[in-house]
């Protein structure tokens, strides 16, 4: 029996085993990494090819193995897979790939993880899946009948080439969306559900620190996490200001509805011209061209061609589903410490909630290793 079973080989995962291998649990024997992917990377292996590092949210170092300075220009989908994969190697890390974990199951006090290659038992689990494979796809009515994808599946602006294309979300892949299919002559229409949250915070240590303080108060009374851009909201730097005072980045209002070639939007006014406020960003604001359609009941009907839905990510947890503990609220009970579930000891959780940033999941995946050990010495002691 394994004394931990960690599940993903992402920040969170490989943090957790390197704390778990460094602390004296032997490789293959006592602890194993099932990783889902064929390679090492994580989330990032899958990222579209022109989110270059610089444009990427940031990646906080592994331990004991600092990122060097890469070339700001290379595809992020390059340089953390190469970054992961050279870490695995220095340390020995027991990643096990490709393997699909179906489930985790608890009887008689130990834990099965059930596999696409056999089951396993394991003393204690770290589940470090993050949210990648679970992205959010709100409802709206009406129906559309033209191309829809999240940004888990882009992978090109030039699909979209002559188009126009509606890009739904408040976070910062979806005004990075929009930059990148407008400077591919691609036509775009940026709705948020509510006024864009720039702000012109510095987004350093302390402000991590602080995010991840707002969203563990969440999580300590089982409320599912904030999304990321509720969050941290968006940086107002030189990176955006250029295009929103261009009127590319203004958000024209929420959307209402879908037709099959439209979306209606309560954001422009009877021609088309105006917009809601940009909250911080209201004085930078300099054209805005009206949009293209028509003035309907509940608000502007504008043609559209596709759909991307830059609507963000929920924690990837379905493989903890048979174990129950979710509560009513839809959320997770957490300790104190982050990582441990209130209700079901010896389950840990690395890039739930708080830690889901790249900042806090190497820090979440040392506590949970940590806690993973304590138990580990605590069900020795009892069996003594």
């Amino acid at each position: 029996m394994l004394q931990v079973a960690v599940i993903g080989a992402g920040q969170a995962g490989l943090s957790a085993a390197y704390y778990l291998g460094a602390r004296g649990l032997q490789p293959w024997r006592d602890v194993v990494v099932f990783d889902g992917n064929d390679g090492p990377g994580g989330a990032w292996r899958h990222r579209w090819d022109s989110l270059t590092f610089d444009r990427a949210h940031g990646i906080h170092a592994l331990p004991a193995a600092p990122l060097e300075d890469p070339d700001p220009t290379e595809p992020a989908n390059r340089v953390v897979p190469r970054y992961f994969g050279e870490y695995e190697s220095r340390f020995a890390l027991p990643v096990l790939r490709p393997v699909t974990v179906t489930g985790v199951t608890r009887d008689d006090g130990v834990f099965t993880v059930h596999t696409d290659r056999g089951a396993v038992a394991a003393a204690s689990i770290i589940s470090a899946t993050g949210t990648w494979d679970s992205p959010y796809l709100p409802h709206y009515p009406g129906t559309f009948a033209g191309r829809q994808l999240h940004t888990h599946d882009y992978r090109s602006a030039d699909e979209f080439r002559g188009q126009r294309v509606l890009v739904v979300g408040g976070g910062t892949s979806a005004i990075q969306a929009v930059q990148e299919l407008h400077a591919h002559d691609v036509e775009t229409v940026w709705t948020t559900r509510r006024t864009p949250q720039w702000t012109r915070r510095t987004f350093d240590s302390e402000w991590g620190l602080e995010v991840e303080r707002s969203v563990s108060a969440r999580t300590r009374q089982g409320l599912p996490p904030l999304s990321v851009s509720a969050a941290t909201g968006l940086a107002l730097n030189e990176l955006y200001t250029p295009d929103i005072a261009s009127g590319l980045l203004v958000s024209r209002g929420q959307l209402v509805r879908l037709t099959r070639d439209a979306a209606v939007l309560d954001g422009p006014g009877a021609d088309g011209s105006h917009y809601p406020s940009q909250g911080e960003a209201d004085s930078l604001v300099g054209h805005v061209a009206p949009l293209p359609g028509r003035a309907v009941v509940d608000g502007w009907e504008t043609p559209i061609d596709a759909i991307l839905w830059a609507t963000g990510f929920r924690a990837h947890i379905p493989h903890l589903r048979g174990l129950g503990i979710r509560e009513r609220t839809g959320g997770i009970i957490m300790a104190d410490d982050g990582v441990t579930v209130a209700k079901l000891p010896g389950l840990y959780l690395a890039g739930y909630g708080a830690s889901a940033s790249t900042l806090g999941a190497t820090r979440a995946g040392r506590r949970a290793a940590m806690a993973a050990l304590r138990f580990a010495r605590e069900l020795a002691s009892s069996a003594a």
